[in-house]
């Protein structure tokens, strides 16, 4: 046991020694990303599928609320931080990829429908979601919102999307100018014909979304 502990110890003191040579290497202390909008470079980014993230959330049966992930986010966004509004933004979710904490929920959110019927979710072979900006109108210098597009489950609706600025800056890992943000969404599954359990599982579901794109 005292061996292990000895070894858990050596792995945990070489990441602190890594992670603080990246620092040195960066020449900071600090995170390399700041929130700071002066640091924003006009361009064409894209997504970080590995640090794209987009959590949804319903309550089940009135007791709690479930919440799971969609990973793997790619896509574009065109921006000009003097002129925000002729930014644009498209990316898209693999929605095979959906991810819960049970395997069986998993399962059944990708399970073919019964007898040739219609799925209750998604189905085996579902398409990427995608979300396509239609208008980006800034509020102050940090936040801004993205109306736009969402077709999901072949149905195409509008979604607005609260986004704010969180950090920009060079990727210590990648080299490369990144800027993330944070985003929040509320879309009702019914519009996009994903009807099973309602109302005993929310109709309502929250997106709550985190980005960064690479340049």
């Amino acid at each position: 046991m005292r061996r292990l502990s000895l070894a858990l110890a050596g792995v945990a003191g070489a990441t602190l020694l890594s992670f603080s040579a990246l620092q040195a290497q960066n020449g900071t202390n600090a995170q390399p990303g700041t929130a700071d909008a002066s640091l924003v470079t006009a361009g064409t980014y894209t997504a970080d599928p590995a640090h794209t993230l987009v959590g949804w959330r319903v309550n089940h049966f009135g007791f709690s609320d479930y919440f799971g992930l969609f990973g793997d986010v790619t896509g574009t966004l065109k921006l000009d931080p003097i002129n925000v509004e002729s930014s644009s933004l498209e990316v898209r979710i693999p929605v095979a990829k959906i991810t819960t904490a049970s395997a069986d929920l998993t399962s059944h959110l990708l399970r073919a429908g019964k007898d040739g019927g219609a799925p209750d979710f998604f189905g085996p072979t579902p398409a990427d979601a995608v979300f396509k900006s239609t208008q980006i109108r800034p509020n102050g210098t940090s936040e801004a919102l993205i109306f736009g597009n969402l077709t999901l489950n072949g149905v195409t609706k509008p979604v607005s999307v609260m986004a704010r600025f969180t950090g920009a800056g060079e990727n210590p890992a990648t080299k490369k100018q990144t800027v993330g943000f944070k985003g929040w969404a509320r879309i009702k599954r019914s519009d996009f014909n994903i009807n099973f359990g309602i109302p005993m599982v929310t109709d309502t579901v929250d997106l709550d979304i985190t980005a960064a794109f690479e340049k």
